[in-house]
């Protein structure tokens, strides 16, 4: 059956093949050099789909990846969404028992490999008690050749309801929460950024975000896709080499975290660099500070400010480049397809005109549900409204400002931490009694975490710090700690975690931080 009458019609695979019959020889994708024509791309997801269905692969089956960003992971997306499962990109930055918490959680039919990470999803795939079969990704690997399913499912016909990502989100929880989108979620996401802030097929689209990340899939890739756009991808952020890359291929538009705009004017071809050609640069993560966006406006290029969540697809506010009546700060208004409310934090009633509470969002962008976890669900959501846990502020010209967050994360380098998953990790080490942990401001990545410990016998800052390393993503380490007798605790025996932020403030304040990522 073609693809033309099997898939539904907000279902993403058609946006390659369509696009394939179109525009065979435009170039879809700039790896590292190495060129792929959407005729190509288009060809190997169709045989790679059709190989997974024959395998006995379809709709209700999970493929999770570890794996770089890559063409070869390009196709398996696609292939997953024309043969109507949900790929589960997995973090290369996490360790090995985080990994085998999320592999457990998503209970993957198969999970496919990058030859680079092979010996972190070897070692985390030894802690499950029944693995599910594996292969390596690309031509030479799942392309050639597929394990059969443990158990075969049935072909159908791909619907907008089917699962296309889950993305692992710590948010305000210890334990990492599987965020599942649909094809219609990711349909309306990018149909509402193709509104507010078009990409048209003459773009050449930078992407620099690793593809565990929900925004390296629906903050312009997808949409480059849809449209017969070039994407060049990159493995990993490297400065120096993507402000090459913005010169030498001539790109339009991009996206990245703050951290990654300030290592980028940091460097120290910034001054003679050519970025003339960026014409749409995005900001997402957290909010850009003002002299970052003068030092990039200085350079003739404006900085796109917006605010967005996993849960939400992510797009939920941002800055139109030509608003100049948004200040410095703000993050816009709602994009097209997205509703959005205040409300009372404690009494949960809306509240109009110019107001400070809980932003609050709706529409057919946000996420089905957490994979399987219909309590954290319920908690996130109010009828068909999405809590975001953030307190925004809205001026009487309908503009937002993020506050402050309600939930406890804190964003290091445009990755979340959520306190509670690290201070798990902490009281883990049998001298350490309880542990808080708080989220500073830092000129380099936005934020970092500094650590509170009571300990419960004889125990040394490097081996608190050498504990978590072995347990925790770097971005998740604290750079900073310090011994307590107690943790404070507010009168109702909650954690005072605002006198911690204080105190961890004063602690860093003029002082250089001497732990790495």
């Amino acid at each position: 059956m073609s693809a033309e009458t099997e898939d539904g019609p907000h279902t993403i695979g058609r946006w390659l093949t369509d696009r394939a019959a179109r525009s065979p020889h435009r170039i879809a994708i700039d790896d590292r050099g190495v060129r792929t024509d959407y005729a190509t791309l288009g060809r190997r997801a169709e045989e790679l789909a059709a190989a997974l269905r024959a395998a006995g692969y379809g709709p209700g089956d999970r493929i999770a990846t570890v794996s770089g960003n890559s063409t070869d992971h390009v196709v398996l997306f696609f292939a997953c969404a024309l043969a109507g499962i949900a790929l589960v990109p997995l973090s290369w930055r996490s360790t090995p028992s985080e990994l085998v918490a999320v592999m457990i959680r998503c209970t993957p039919a198969l999970i496919l490999i990058d030859d680079e990470y092979a010996a972190l999803a070897d070692e985390a795939m030894r802690g499950l008690e029944n693995p599910p079969p594996s292969a390596f990704l690309g031509s030479t690997g799942v392309e050639a050749s597929i394990p059969g399913a443990p158990t075969p499912r049935e072909s159908r016909r791909v619907r907008d309801d089917d699962p296309l990502l889950v993305i692992f989100t710590s948010g305000s929880e210890a334990t990492p929460k599987g965020v599942v989108l649909t094809h219609a979620n990711c349909f309306w996401n990018n149909l509402a950024l193709a509104q507010a802030l078009p990409l048209t097929h003459d773009d050449v689209v930078l992407a620099i975000l690793p593809q565990f990340h929900v925004a390296a899939w629906n903050c312009q890739p997808l949409l480059a896709w849809w449209v017969g756009a070039t994407v060049v991808l990159e493995r990993t952020f490297q400065p120096a080499r993507a402000l090459q890359l913005i010169a030498e291929r001539r790109v339009t538009a991009m996206m990245g975290v703050p951290t990654q705009y300030g290592l980028l004017a940091a460097d120290r071809d910034w001054e003679s660099a050519d970025v003339s050609s960026l014409r749409l640069a995005l900001v997402g993560g957290a909010t850009m500070p003002t002299a970052l966006h003068a030092q990039w406006a200085s350079r003739g290029v404006r900085l796109v400010q917006g605010y967005g969540l996993t849960e939400a697809g992510p797009n939920v506010l941002h800055v139109a480049p030509d608003d100049a009546g948004v200040t410095s700060g703000g993050v816009g208004r709602p994009y097209p397809h997205v509703s959005v409310q205040i409300v009372d934090p404690d009494t949960h009633l809306p509240l109009r005109g110019s107001a400070t509470g809980e932003l609050w969002v709706r529409g057919p962008s946000v996420f089905a549900k957490y994979l399987g976890d219909d309590e954290a669900t319920r908690r996130a959501m109010a009828g068909d409204w999405l809590r975001t846990g953030d307190l925004v502020q809205r001026d009487t010209a309908g503009t937002y400002r993020v506050v402050d967050r309600l939930k406890d994360i804190f964003i290091s380098g445009g990755e979340n931490v959520a306190p509670a998953e690290v201070e798990s990790a902490l009281v883990q080490h049998p001298l350490i009694e309880a542990a808080a942990v708080v989220g500073v401001p830092d000129p380099v990545w936005g934020e970092r975490g500094v650590a509170f410990v009571v300990a419960a016998g004889p125990i040394s800052p490097d081996e608190v710090f050498a504990h978590a390393r072995r347990l925790l993503a770097g971005f998740k380490v604290p750079v900073r700690m310090e011994f307590v007798d107690t943790l404070p605790t507010s009168t109702i025996d909650k954690l005072a975690r605002s006198r911690l932020r204080d105190r961890a403030r004063r602690m860093v304040e003029g002082v250089p931080h001497d732990r790495s990522r």
